[in-house]
């Protein structure tokens, strides 16, 4: 009974502490509570006239949910890179960040959850998925796979930090051999979920563009380049309005992994365009249609090339230690690549697996301003989550929220 009434104080001194906070602190929670708003509506729109009003088509099934979904779960990978010199490696200088870091992993999965419910065109159809209501069809379906995957990692990176916040609230250190197997469990895990997802479109044998070797590899690089970077973001906001500091050190190190990661995401590129153009076949078409368009369609062409060569850019600054090593390039360099991964992984990787057909027929895509409002309605879900797990985070690792013994 006793853990009961410590839980219950959290969640009260939780509450009371992510209800309060300067003027910013709650114009930022109404912004994202108003674009949480609009996706709802949008979403409404939605479920009331169905997928038709995205656009979406038999062609072209796929589009923004799904491209958002890839890329998310990138993101939600991308906290093993602080989990693993924290927690194994016993790196102090990630002490720092791990914690935030699977705050952004929590969020991003909440995201992917709520991007694949509505691709699907409503929670109601979600019982399908139900093991021994629906037919989850495991082991045989990818997809069945990607569901246990995600939502598995989803109750590691809450609980494991939970634990830890939950200990440190009571005043106690958090015992090693309680989450340490939770950690090195999450090492793999998060490997895991990146490659079952770029195995999911791998093996789609009729559509060519994603029967690569690369992509599993390639999605791992790609997570690990714009999912720091992201948390590189964050701790910069976070060191800036909140009392909470981060060492310069800590996140020049996470520089370091979003540098290499990037390096070695573009020699991959490189490797599939070789691929691709040096020796064409027909398969190669999806290709051509993506990077210079196809009998005059061009829909994509200024989103690719612009993914490119943002991340270039972004690469050879970052390469350079002095322009690293300066915060403001490195913020700069860190926009930059999660703009070019988030192009290069969305549009550019799930689109132009649909074009042109099996039969040759080209129907472009581009999306509605209902499914523009629904997916800003979720990513705005997503950091209202997140601004609230930090915000409690925070306020126990300062020490502001203690529980009190009566």
């Amino acid at each position: 009974m006793g853990q009961f009434k410590v839980l219950k104080s959290l969640v009260v001194d939780s509450l009371d502490t992510i209800t309060k906070g300067s003027l910013k602190y709650h114009l930022w929670m109404g912004f994202l509570t108003i674009v949480i708003l609009i996706g709802m509506y949008c979403y409404s729109i939605q479920l009331d006239e169905g997928l038709s009003v995205t656009g979406m088509n038999d062609r072209v099934s796929w589009g923004l949910y799904i491209s958002n979904f890839t890329f998310l779960v990138g993101v939600a990978a991308a906290a093993v890179m602080l989990v693993m010199p924290t927690y194994i490696l016993k790196d102090i200088d990630f002490k720092q960040a791990v914690l935030i870091g699977e705050g952004l992993a929590v969020a991003a999965l909440i995201m992917c959850i709520a991007f694949v419910i509505a691709d699907m065109g409503g929670p109601a159809v979600l019982w399908h998925m139900i093991p021994g209501i629906g037919v989850f069809n495991f082991p045989n379906s990818m997809l069945a796979w990607d569901v246990i995957v995600l939502n598995v990692y989803l109750f590691i990176n809450i609980s494991i930090p939970f634990y830890i916040l939950f200990r440190h609230y009571q005043g106690k250190e958090a015992k090693k051999n309680v989450y340490l197997p939770g950690a090195i469990l999450s090492v793999f895990w998060a490997v895991a979920i990146h490659l079952v997802t770029a195995f999911l479109y791998q093996g789609l044998q009729a559509r060519p563009f994603w029967n690569n070797a690369l992509l599993g590899p390639r999605f791992l690089a790609s997570a690990f380049a714009a999912g720091p970077a992201l948390i590189i973001l964050v701790l910069a906001i976070i060191k800036r309005f909140t009392e909470f500091k981060v060492e310069e050190k800590t996140i020049k190190k996470i520089a370091m992994i979003v540098t290499v990661a990037a390096q070695i995401n573009l020699i991959m590129l490189i490797s599939e365009l070789f691929k691709e153009f040096y020796a064409p076949t027909h398969h190669s078409e999806s290709a051509y249609y993506l990077f210079f368009g196809l009998h005059g369609k061009t829909a994509l062409l200024p989103w690719i090339w612009t993914a490119i060569t943002l991340n270039v850019i972004a690469t050879a600054m970052l390469t350079f230690n002095k322009l690293r090593n300066n915060l403001n390039v490195l913020y700069l360099c860190c926009i930059m690549l999660f703009v070019a991964i988030w192009i290069e992984k969305g549009f550019g990787l799930i689109v132009p697996g649909f074009i042109p057909g099996p039969y040759g027929k080209i129907v472009e895509y581009l999306p509605t301003g209902i499914e523009v409002g629904v997916t800003l309605g979720i990513w705005a879900l997503g950091a209202f989550i997140f601004t609230i797990l930090a915000k409690t985070a925070i306020g126990i690792e300062l020490g502001k929220l203690r529980y009190k013994r009566k």
